[in-house]
């Protein structure tokens, strides 16, 4: 069984710098959550994860240098890149992503865009990614999609593999049924079959839990019991899992002889004082 993650995101960004692409770590919640656990996993195991990451590099590369992206990819993150252009990145990540759910899903429906190009664009990405997957899929994989940006995708990828496991996690906040609702009747019905293509189908707190349920009862109809829709094919599970940090990682650091040295050296420069940390 090998796990297969699915991103907007690498775990890599890539940059260019005289013409040559660099490499550094992305930042962000997601890739910092998910990398965490990868690594004390397979530090921790007998046996490492077999897994492959997909996603975009956080550039629009140069046919030139795919190649040497994608080897770099490979080699050091067991990435593969999924390369976009930077006129569908304009409208699907700027665009579609940022100017429409960002803003909805976080309760500001006065700064949302309702643009039917960004609309398309962001159906053509979402299915740039099954393209992308469709090449390294295995029989034995289990997906894991996340976030806002492919929504779409798990729809995408039961249509072409009817009992492959696929998980969805949102890493934003769902929002209540009368504020998803301002999105067109189509995009919002696309986007809750897009999500009811996984097998899972997970949220951070229980309130964007029911939020999401809430939506599939009154837009498109499926009741659920106790969290389980039950399809025609097959059952769909929506459950609450909250996203920590990885506490060993922070606590030794907090422990460390050289934090501690820092700490004094601190108490003694404001000495007399209330610092705020």
């Amino acid at each position: 069984m090998r796990l297969v993650i699915v991103s907007n995101r690498l775990p890599f960004t890539v940059a260019f710098q005289e013409g040559a692409p660099q490499f550094r770590d992305s930042s962000g919640g997601l890739v910092t959550g998910l990398w965490s656990y990868l690594e004390r996993h397979n530090a921790a195991a007998t046996k490492p994860l077999e897994y492959v990451w997909m996603g975009w590099p956080g550039a629009t590369i140069p046919p030139e240098h795919q190649g040497r992206v994608t080897e770099m990819g490979r080699a050091k993150y067991r990435a593969c890149p999924v390369y976009l252009t930077e006129e569908s990145m304009e409208r699907f990540y700027h665009g579609f992503c940022n100017k429409s759910i960002w803003p909805l899903f976080h309760y500001f429906p006065y700064l949302v865009r309702f643009e039917e190009e960004y609309w398309t664009k962001y159906q053509q990405v979402n299915l740039a990614f099954r393209d992308a997957l469709l090449e390294c899929l295995q029989p034995n994989d289990v997906v894991f999609v996340h976030d806002y940006q492919l929504t779409l995708l798990p729809k995408l990828i039961r249509e072409k593999f009817p009992d492959m496991p696929i998980g969805f996690f949102l890493h934003i906040p769902f929002p209540s049924f009368e504020v998803f609702r301002l999105r067109p009747r189509a995009w919002r019905t696309e986007i809750l079959e897009g999500l009811l293509g996984a097998s899972l189908i997970g949220f951070h707190t229980h309130d964007y839990t029911r939020h999401f349920l809430s939506s599939v009862v009154r837009m498109i109809g499926i009741e659920h019991h106790l969290g389980r829709i039950l399809l025609p094919d097959r059952m769909v599970k929506v459950d609450t899992f909250p996203m920590g940090i990885d506490f060993e990682k922070y606590w030794e650091a907090a422990a460390s002889r050289e934090t501690q040295e820092e700490v004094a050296r601190l108490r003694d420069q404001f000495d007399g004082n209330k610092v705020l940390f």
